[in-house]
């Protein structure tokens, strides 16, 4: 009783909450899947994690919001088609276009610019994932217990994507494997943006 009274007004009396306030904070589905998440901290056993996961499935298949503003969480094969076609959008004209091989010998002279080049990709993706806010992205059940799976599908979707598309379509030569790394290295930077892209906007 004392920590409903607590949030009454001062003097102890009801006080109907105030709808047309937009400084007050309503409950949504982030704050439904913040309780689901503590409330699989807390079970005991597997079937009851278990319980607790397909209802915050249901609860994110269910979401009747716009395109943006969902929660998103986990990295499923819808999520890793979407990833490969924001790719391939962002990375065919790297492929196909010159500027791709000179980048990447200029950064293959200079290791610290290659190492920029790399640090650059992982910031763009986690921004776009984690701090530009397209969607409410969520880390769930992440690989070793701190690496999240969709940052994880977002860098490894298009790096094997340039992998395989820059080596059959000859626009590198492992003969030199520093440079072709470089040169994969300079697409996969448009290319992660593709994917993180890809894989929040159709949410």
């Amino acid at each position: 009783m004392s920590d409903r009274r607590g949030r009454r007004g001062g003097d102890g009396g009801d006080r109907a909450p105030d709808f047309d306030n937009p400084d007050e904070d309503d409950p949504d589905m982030g704050d439904l899947f913040d309780e689901l998440a503590e409330l699989e901290d807390t079970v005991d056993s597997e079937d009851e994690r278990e319980q607790v996961r397909e209802t915050m499935r249901v609860a994110r298949e269910a979401q009747e919001t716009p395109v943006f503003g969902r929660v998103v969480f986990g990295f499923d094969r819808s999520d890793a088609a979407e990833a490969l076609l924001g790719s391939l959008l962002f990375g065919i004209p790297m492929f196909v276009e010159g500027g791709t091989h000179e980048v990447g010998l200029f950064i293959a002279d200079r290791p610290l610019y290659f190492l920029a080049t790399n640090v650059l990709t992982l910031v763009l993706a986690a921004g776009i994932l984690y701090v530009a806010d397209f969607q409410d992205v969520r880390v769930y059940n992440p690989i070793f217990g701190i690496i999240p799976r969709k940052f994880v599908g977002v860098l490894t979707i298009p790096l094997v994507t340039a992998l395989v598309v820059m080596t059959v379509w000859g626009r590198v030569d492992w003969a030199e494997p520093w440079l072709a790394v470089c040169q994969v290295s300079v697409a996969l930077v448009p290319m992660s943006i593709g994917a993180a892209l890809g894989d929040l906007l159709p949410g």
